[in-house]
């Protein structure tokens, strides 16, 4: 069945496809730390091996279970993490188990590892791994990276969360006095991990562009409490440049400036509703939609000299009594219809951001979602059955996601002989191929070497770059931290987000002495936020709506390898760039384009920010107390963020597959799709159980502790959170804390008696952290053994985290106009080709237009007078 749109070429039927990574191997050696990345390497078509251990992985112990029956080959989230891989039971202990492993590593491309540094001490190899297995690339994934204070400290995904800062721009909104009644909340569910695994996947295709150079394989190393600190939005950049706190807010962004209205409204039966708007475009749009019902009330469209065009970065402005009112507004609208028969789909048209708040399942029944194969039924002939699992994240035109089998029973594999033999490479390069993607001069004095005096593993990629906004512009930053060079296309009738943390007046030096929120400049070239999310790069002003616009844009296109794209779907078509023409211009050129929804299916025109996505992927929805409680949401674009990462991984998988094969491809990826896929258990509960997803707040029902949740400390808004998944934990925690009261209270003896009473106990522990202050507490519980961290905001993570200083999550770049800033450094380290976010051109984020005279000259060879011409004509 081929995919169709109205706005581009038809897509070739998924099934017909090979994947991004076909021929290559992993071997897994992880817990849930590190099976969502394996998950991924087998979506991209490697074959992943599971090595378990005698009694079967700890995750096949995380609930929910298939009937509700407790047993290893009936966790559901086993079978979520672990589609399409195979199990190979080895005692990785043993002289036997060590030299079956070894020999497996043998013939393997990529070794994930998620041990802590168990694996290593079992092979007994007496070197790294990588100087036995010089190809091989070791993918690490540990709790806080391999040296620092916290190096050893224990975590949970709750843990993680708090400490990375996730958990202090989500929740509740404040009372009247400013102090908060509800702890932040952890979005659920896994999603530290779902960080880090993106994050790692993304590290792993680049270390795999550079063997495929040199044939050199290296450590990728993932710290993921750094994956997870630099996943907030705009609380770092704010603290970093103006010292300015953000404060978490009821299913929208943390402000600096909270509102009193929720951004959700209820409908008449009790569900929910997104409504953004981001720009006096949307404002416009709400009057004559509203007026259609006669519900437009006294709202009034913006006056007829407002700015259009202007656009900020979500939650980053401050809501006025006039967007208050326009709330209330539509509250109003919306709870007078039921969840069923609310005109969402008629707002869309009208080009609002709407969106009903979606439970995870009932994506999983919509024919947009199906029509994009984003879902697939996965037999498993064992029960005579098959059960729907969210399966890929794109559409592409020469790859496709691979849906592949169940998950494997423990040691189905074992007498899989061809494992212990090397891969058939289906993929090859045709005879006469030229490799497209290599540095342009091979020769050492050819090669920019980064920061840390070592090469870039994309060296010599070029993009043209028509990202925006966080989802997309995000994925192009990291591939420039990774070595490629970026040419940012603005126009100033559409420009980026730019007006977002702005630098503060007064500068550096005024930043450094602050002792509160410090006022910005109103300078767009001068944005903090935006520094942060194109540092790199360079900068173009040009219009393609030109005549000579467009042949320059062209002509810079066949000299690029991949051309990025966040528009709204059929934008760059219309303005004579789809995907044909692009093709015309060089045929292996790699066309990624990230929209809300995806290109293909009837919701490919449909508006969206990360709050929208989120909502109807589900993720808002998933994250908040129990109903009749609101949802929390996301206090930040987490789908941004998580959209970044799978267009970086497109991208690499794209490139990846040139490589071998001298195809290029266009690839049609939607930031809620992104959401979408890390929803599988949810889903798979749904489709095996017949249960609707249901919140349950900061407790952790399916991998059984407590207590478990954020305790109030001594303090303004100050939190900890405490993890305790065994009876050694609670006694260490009991012990720790000096509540001996607490050890010989039989409603807590057990962890099933503590799971039975957790209200009550919650309210004990919290008693006790009230008098606390937050750090010396979790050091206290950390050197006792119990998994406990500080809910962080950006203050704590920039000024009193030692561990992340030592990790360099940070990196010093200079703007030419913006000066020297802090940026958040690509969290992954790669030791033979590690990233540097000031990328080849180390640099801060562009000026607008700031490269102009640069590329039109050295790309193109302009002359001095033909570029002042075009810059009279409006070109540039």
């Amino acid at each position: 069945m081929s995919h169709r749109t109205a706005s581009g070429p038809s897509m070739p039927d998924p099934a017909t496809l090979p994947g991004m990574l076909t021929g290559l191997r992993v071997i897994e050696v992880a817990d849930e730390t590190g099976e969502y990345c394996g998950l991924l390497l087998a979506g991209l078509g490697a074959e992943v091996i599971k090595i378990e251990p005698l009694h079967g992985n700890t995750t096949r112990g995380i609930g929910p279970f298939y009937e509700d029956v407790e047993d290893r080959e009936r966790s559901l989230h086993f079978w979520a993490y672990n589609r399409g891989k195979k199990s190979v039971v080895i005692d990785t202990a043993s002289p036997t188990g060590r030299a079956r492993l070894l020999d497996l590593l043998a013939h393997a491309d990529i070794l994930l590892d998620s041990t802590c540094g168990r694996l290593a001490r079992d092979l007994e190899l007496g070197e790294p791994v990588t100087k036995r297995f010089p190809a091989l690339i070791h993918a690490r994934i540990t709790p806080f990276g391999d040296s620092g204070p916290w190096k050893d400290y224990r975590a949970s995904d709750l843990v993680h969360l708090a400490l990375g800062g996730v958990m202090m721009n989500c929740g509740y909104d404040r009372n009247a006095d400013g102090t908060y009644s509800t702890p932040p909340i952890a979005p659920q569910v896994w999603h530290a991990y779902h960080i880090a695994g993106d994050q790692t996947a993304v590290a792993i295709l680049a270390a795999l562009m550079h063997r495929l150079r040199t044939g050199e394989g290296q450590d990728v190393s993932c710290a993921i409490h750094q994956a997870v600190s630099i996943n907030t939005e705009l609380d770092l950049m704010s603290w970093v440049m103006r010292h300015a706190p953000l404060y978490r807010q009821t299913a929208r962004h943390a402000s600096e400036t909270p509102s009193d209205v929720p951004n959700i409204s209820r409908t008449s039966d009790g569900r929910w509703n997104m409504t953004w708007g981001v720009s006096a475009r949307d404002k416009a749009r709400l009057v004559p939609f509203l007026q259609q019902f006669d519900k437009a009330e006294d709202l009034q469209p913006p006056p007829s000299d407002t700015d259009m065009t202007a656009r900020n970065t979500p939650g980053s402005t401050e809501v006025d009594a006039d967007t208050r009112h326009m709330l209330e507004v539509i509250q109003r609208f919306v709870g007078s219809y039921d969840y069923e028969h609310l005109p969402w789909r008629e707002a869309q048209d009208a080009g609002l951001l709407w969106a009903p708040v979606r439970k995870p399942h009932e994506n999983a029944e919509d024919e947009h979602w199906l029509a994009r194969s984003s879902f697939s039924d996965i037999e498993h002939p064992e029960l005579g059955r098959s059960f729907r699992y969210p399966t890929s994240k794109w559409l592409g035109t020469a790859t496709a996601w691979q849906a592949g089998t169940r998950a494997p029973f423990l040691g189905e594999h074992n007498d899989d002989a061809t494992l212990m033999k090397p891969l058939t490479k289906p993929l090859a390069r045709s005879e006469g191929d030229k490799l497209p993607a290599r540095p342009r001069d091979p020769s050492p004095a050819g090669v920019t070497l980064s920061k840390h005096g070592k090469p870039f593993p994309l060296q010599g990629v070029r993009i043209f770059d028509f990202s925006w906004f966080l989802a997309s512009a995000g994925g192009t930053r990291f591939l420039n931290a990774l070595g490629a060079e970026s040419i940012k296309v603005e126009w100033k009738e559409n420009p980026d987000t730019r007006l977002a943390a702005m630098a503060p007046v007064g500068g550096r030096e005024a930043r450094e002495k602050a002792t509160g929120p410090l006022p910005g400049v109103t300078d767009p070239d001068m944005g903090g936020q935006f520094n942060n999310k194109n540092a790199g790069k360079r900068g173009m002003s040009l219009n393609i709506r030109h005549p000579k616009g467009l042949a320059i844009a062209k002509d810079l296109i066949r000299q690029c390898d991949i051309v990025a794209e966040g528009f709204s779907p059929g934008v760059l078509q219309r303005l004579g760039l789809g995907y044909d023409v692009l093709k015309s211009i060089r045929p292996d050129i790699i066309y990624v384009q990230q929209s809300g929804m995806g290109t293909i299916g009837r919701y490919g025109r449909f508006r969206t920010v990360g709050p929208v996505a989120a909502s109807f992927a589900g993720s808002t929805e998933m994250s908040g107390l129990p109903d009749p409680a609101m949802p929390a949401g996301w206090g930040y674009s987490y789908l941004d963020w998580i959209g970044a990462y799978g267009f970086a991984l497109a991208a690499l998988g794209a490139l990846y597959h040139r490589e071998r094969t001298g195809e290029g491809q266009w690839i049609d990826s939607s930031q809620c799709e992104s959401g979408i896929f890390q929803t599988a258990s949810s889903v798979l509960d749904w489709s095996a159980n017949g249960r609707v997803w249901t919140r349950y707040g900061n407790r952790s029902p399916y991998k059984r502790a407590a207590p478990h949740g954020a305790y109030r400390c001594a303090g303004d808004d100050a939190w900890l959170a405490i993890a305790c998944f065994s009876d050694a934990h609670w006694h260490t925690f009991v012990d720790a804390a000096q509540l001996p009261a607490l050890a010989g209270d039989p409603r807590f003896a057990t962890l099933t008696d503590r799971l039975a009473h957790q209200d009550a106990l919650d309210a004990l522990v919290g008693a006790w952290t009230s008098s606390q202050e937050p750090y010396a507490c979790m050091q206290r519980l950390q050197r006792a053994g119990v998994p406990a961290g500080v809910c962080q905001t950006a203050a704590g993570r920039c000024d009193a985290d030692p561990q992340l200083t030592e990790l360099g999550w940070l990196t010093e770049v200079t703007g030419t106009r913006i000066g020297r800033w802090p940026v958040i450094e690509f969290p992954v380290k790669l030791a033979a080709t590690p990233a540097y976010s000031g990328g080849v051109i180390d640099r801060g984020a562009p000026c607008y237009g700031e490269d102009n005279a640069h590329v039109l000259s050295q790309w193109l060879g302009y002359g001095a007078s033909e570029i002042d011409a075009l810059r009279e004509e409006g070109v540039i």
